[in-house]
């Protein structure tokens, strides 16, 4: 059977184009045509259901990169459910496809998560899992953040080869310490391989992180946060995002993770062409506070914020929609550089902006009708209408 979607008198952020008043046409689970209003066909198949967009705007859904779980799930649990559970709600929120994100745990554990996720099939109308990004365990251990400490590894090309054959080459991004590969033959093979190498975990100075960026480092993970921050003498990591154009940096524009003065400070110097909008959620999003646990560790989980027993922040609980809100409240920030921050360059990262990131005919049809506010009133994964607003509300 053909499943026709139509979305009519809607304002269309295309990549390189702003249809003011148009009509978009998805068929099956891809975007099939975009017209101007005075293109669009006078008739449409009688089993389409059409949906008037009159004063808002169609943008591509959000991909959130970096996210370890929701919903009382998380990608260590290592179960078909728990992949249901997370992929099931993102939706809510704006976020249309997700790398599943590992901890530093155990061998046993994260082989268990990668080959779990290797083996899921995505859900019609769920969230999409797109790959899996590996956060550690070859990081820093005086920069482990809410990374248990006893199981961080030395870089190992052998191990991780083992890793992405079981992931069925599903790892498309890694978090690693860049100082702990001396002569940058892990980070050549990653990048040659056509992994995402992410700096994060890390205590490396700007000198050797420029070196770094030289053998394959392309990334920033959740930037200010685990990482060498600016000194007078040395700008580190942090510096370092904002000056080598080579790296994109991801950001958990939450105010806790990173201030709203900083998070300004940081757009002001990277633009919205290198920031790559993330969540770092874990299983207590979408949950009410209450003790949980995140890589075996116990986390107490307040109304905003998640943090460690010793105070330590333990991932977020930040949702997508309102990330994005809360940078369309800097300055200069436009629903373009929204789009580009939180689609654009997650899918480009990855090497799969040809499927996904920009609403383009013949690209999946995943898309939001928001607001000029970006409240979401539709998410669409993959031609299917996942949500409805009043069906949140």
């Amino acid at each position: 059977m053909i499943n026709v979607l139509v979305f009519t008198n809607t304002k269309i952020y295309m990549e390189n184009n702003l249809i003011e008043d148009g009509c978009v046409v998805i068929v099956n689970e891809k975007i099939q045509a975009i017209y101007h209003k005075n293109d669009v066909p006078a008739d449409f198949p009688e089993n389409a259901t059409i949906i008037d967009g009159t004063g808002k705007s169609l943008i591509p859904g959000f991909i959130d990169g970096h996210i370890h779980g929701a919903n009382g799930a998380d990608v260590m649990d290592a179960t078909e459910s728990a992949l249901d559970k997370i992929a099931e709600i993102l939706p809510n929120e704006g976020t249309t496809s997700f790398l599943a994100t590992t901890i530093t745990q155990s061998k046993k554990l994260i082989e268990a998560a990668i080959e779990n996720v290797a083996n899921y099939r995505n859900k019609p109308g769920y969230a999409e899992v797109i790959g899996i990004h590996l956060e550690g365990p070859f990081i820093e251990k005086s920069k482990a953040g809410a990374q248990p400490v006893n199981h961080i590894l030395q870089p190992d090309c052998d191990l991780f080869r083992e890793w992405q054959e079981l992931s069925n080459n599903q790892i498309r991004t890694i978090t690693m310490a860049p100082e702990h590969d001396t002569n940058g033959n892990f980070i050549q093979f990653l990048h040659q391989s056509g992994v995402n190498v992410s700096a994060g975990h890390t205590s490396i100075g700007y000198s050797a992180m420029k070196e770094a960026v030289k053998h394959g480092v392309t990334q920033v993970t959740h930037i200010c946060n685990a990482m060498s921050g600016i000194h007078h003498r040395d700008i580190g990591v942090v510096g370092a995002a904002m000056k080598i154009s080579e790296l994109r940096a991801e950001l958990i524009a939450d105010g806790i993770h990173v201030s709203n003065e900083m998070m300004q400070l940081i757009y002001d110097n990277m633009g919205s062409e290198r920031l790559i909008l993330i969540t770092d959620a874990m299983r207590a999003k979408c949950l009410h506070p209450g003790n949980y646990e995140l890589g075996g560790q116990p986390v107490i989980v307040s109304d905003d914020r998640a943090l460690l027993e010793d105070g330590t922040l333990a991932g977020s609980i930040l949702k997508m929609n309102d990330s994005v809100k809360n940078m369309l409240k800097l300055s200069n920030v436009t629903m373009a550089n929204i789009i580009e921050m939180a689609s654009v360059n997650p899918a480009k990262q990855i090497g799969m902006f040809h499927k996904k990131g920009s609403i383009e005919a013949g690209k999946d049809a995943d898309l939001l009708l928001v607001d000029d506010t970006l409240t979401i009133y539709y998410t669409i994964c993959k031609g299917i209408i996942a949500r409805r607003k009043e069906e949140a509300e």
